[in-house]
């Protein structure tokens, strides 16, 4: 509980929202995930009922008034632009036309008559796993976050605060083009993403990567395997449960998202030198003996000089069912700060 003033941290996904609360020392007020619907398939305006009562409830968890809140901090998944335009082209958990080229951060802001600050919601678990792992320390620092799911989004953080970049498309290390010689097999076709490029990170470290090109080409390599049972969305969905215990067919796939990770960490090396490395995403949430052994494949495809392997770290995204929303309270505690 805070009497004093607080910044609010608002997670919008495809189906949940989550929230936080965060006093203007930085001490995050609500310990675990608070969520509700985030009814973003019902159309603007019902995302944005949605995002006032997912407040509502957690001001009333942090034990703070609405009066104390001076800013809220916004996310949602991309593509969207710095500040909060949906994309014109749509988005996978936008998908109804009436949300193309929407201004969810405008909208947000009117309804709740505070200042609202956007981001992308890879780039605000990259905020967070950075000043989680760095602490006061943060401002100093500099980390690449490449966070696994659906897709594989990212963030990019320089001295504490996260690139956006000009159409705020920083970070997309989804779509970076890695090379996949040595990854593939000598037979694997070169794998496509949904955005229409072949051969992007997101193409190979994705469940959507797993379920267009990973599972499919392996399958044929292990025609009795119980996945070859199921329909590939069911499979693809259930093969990391198969990883964790060891399957050989599992390990090949998780072993070539593990490489391109590293490919694309081995590209970063050479623009932004990270003081650190993160990785986040459903694979990391894995059983501690897999999560070790997926992020140990991403540091040995990792490429770095003797220089940089001296001074940089490897670490897993904390908390990453939250760290959107906390990510999000964060930058509108920047944002709010002299």
């Amino acid at each position: 509980m805070s009497s004093g003033p607080v910044v609010v941290g608002i997670d919008v996904g495809g189906t949940k929202t989550n929230a936080t609360v965060v006093d203007d020392s930085g001490h995050i007020l609500v310990d675990r995930m608070v969520e509700g619907p985030s009814r973003v398939t019902d159309g603007p305006p019902a995302a944005v009922d949605a995002i006032d009562a997912i407040m509502i409830t957690v001001l009333d968890v942090a034990g703070a008034e609405r009066s104390q809140v001076r800013a809220v901090g916004l996310d949602t998944p991309g593509p969207a632009s710095a500040t909060g335009v949906i994309s014109a082209r749509g988005a996978t958990n936008f998908a109804d036309p009436a949300w193309w080229g929407f201004d969810i951060r405008e909208a947000v802001e009117e309804r709740l008559g505070l200042p609202v600050i956007y981001n992308n919601d890879g780039n605000a678990a990259a905020l967070y796993a950075h000043e989680r792992h760095f602490g006061f320390d943060a401002g100093a620092r500099s980390s690449i976050s490449a966070i696994v799911g659906t897709g594989l989004g990212g963030g990019v953080i320089e001295s504490g605060r996260v690139v956006k970049g000009a159409a705020g498309m920083a970070g997309e290390l989804g779509h970076v083009h890695v090379p996949l010689t040595g990854i593939l097999e000598p037979d694997q076709p070169v794998p496509s993403c949904n955005c229409g490029f072949d051969a992007d990170l997101e193409s190979v470290a994705s469940l959507a990567g797993i379920r267009r090109n990973l599972l499919p080409y392996w399958l044929t390599r292990y025609p009795d395997h119980p996945l070859a049972a199921l329909p590939i969305d069911e499979a693809a969905k259930v093969v990391r449960s198969y990883g964790e215990d060891g399957d050989e067919m599992a390990l090949a796939i998780f072993g070539q998202q593990a490489a391109a990770i590293g490919r694309m960490f081995t590209i970063a090396a050479n623009f932004t030198d990270p003081d650190a490395y993160f990785v986040g995403g459903g694979v990391t949430e894995a059983r501690p003996h897999f999560r070790d052994w997926f992020l140990d494949q991403v540091r040995h495809a990792t490429t770095l000089r003797a220089e940089q392997l001296s001074v940089t770290e490897f670490a897993i995204v904390a908390d990453l069912d939250m760290a959107g929303a906390r990510g999000s309270a964060l930058a509108a505690l920047h944002a709010i700060r002299p």
